[in-house]
């Protein structure tokens, strides 16, 4: 599945992003990038850097893998210094994330921790603008999921990790983030198309991203007067760590993840990642806020 594409051929690019069946495969929690099959593709060959984001800092939460990584990536390479924060058991994927950040010449700070405790989320944005001196953009992509067979198999224990992680960081990060925020900065939160669809067999996680959607939309209202916009992006399927990850869904099924989509493959975080860059760039977004951004392959929503 290696790609022959010359970089910048966007088209032959796309055309050639891996199609399922993949390899049969599954992790235990939270799971890591280097060991998946195929590697998740990140650096995006055919994006055209344009200092969209010179002298600014992100805090990217769950930037060691997956989306975060590819927005890490990205970040740096449009000139923003990043702090990216993940799980200790994370620290291998995350030192690659900054291997690669930092041999072309970009800034990356690693900040392990578990978004859960609730002191934790503001000690990582008071972090990040000790080190950096300030804070520009906060993307809260972070989350937690595992499928169920019903909702019967939802104990009070998984309900908890799930709504800590995915909705509760947020709005912690987001309440610590913007004391140190000044017009021109822009929150970004990660949800799903579950958010938009709903899914059967995830209860929790759908829920949680749906509130991403409206408490983002809540706060870009609050925020409008101070310069500060917050906006979502809802991905549908991308190949990373978090679905060969996910306890309910087994080996067979992860060989044929993101088959279903319209485009017939799941995204890779590549092609996701831009979408953020989108957002945190004044230049491109300077009038968008309280935005839920559908990049889902094909699949519509009303509207």
């Amino acid at each position: 599945m290696s790609r022959k594409t010359p970089a910048g051929d966007a088209r032959s690019a796309i055309a050639t992003e891996p199609m399922p069946p993949f390899a049969k495969q599954h992790q235990s929690a939270p799971g890591l990038e280097s060991r998946l099959d195929p590697k998740p593709r990140y650096e995006a060959e055919a994006y055209k850097a344009a200092g969209k984001l010179a002298g600014k800092t992100a805090l990217i939460t769950g930037g060691d893998s997956g989306i975060g990584r590819a927005v890490a990536w990205l970040y740096a390479r449009e000139g923003a210094r990043v702090a990216i924060n993940y799980l200790p058991s994370e620290q291998s994927d995350a030192e690659e994330t900054r291997r690669r950040i930092e041999a072309d010449g970009g800034r990356c700070l690693l900040l392990p921790g578990d978004l859960r405790k609730a002191r934790f989320c503001d000690e990582l944005v008071e972090k990040t603008v000790s080190e950096f001196g300030g804070l520009d953009v906060l993307v809260s992509n972070a989350a937690h999921q595992n499928r169920k067979a019903s909702l019967d198999e939802l104990d009070d224990e998984e309900l908890e990790a799930t709504f800590q992680t995915n909705i509760y960081a947020f709005i912690r990060l987001a309440r610590a983030a913007v004391k140190h925020m000044k017009p021109g900065a822009s929150i970004i939160a990660t949800s799903s198309e579950t958010s938009i669809f709903g899914s059967a067999r995830l209860p929790d996680y759908s829920a949680t991203k749906g509130a991403i959607n409206a408490f983002a939309k809540t706060l870009s209202q609050s925020l409008i007067e101070r310069g500060i916009r917050v906006n979502v992006v809802a991905p549908g399927p991308v190949w990373t760590p978090l679905n060969p990850s996910d306890a309910g869904l087994p080996p067979e099924r992860v060989a044929e993840f993101g088959k279903q989509n319209p485009m017939g493959r799941p995204a890779q975080p590549e092609e996701v990642a831009p979408a953020y860059v989108f957002l945190a760039s004044n230049a491109d977004s300077s009038y968008i806020t309280g935005i839920v951004l559908p990049v889902m392959g094909g699949e519509t929503t009303g509207g």
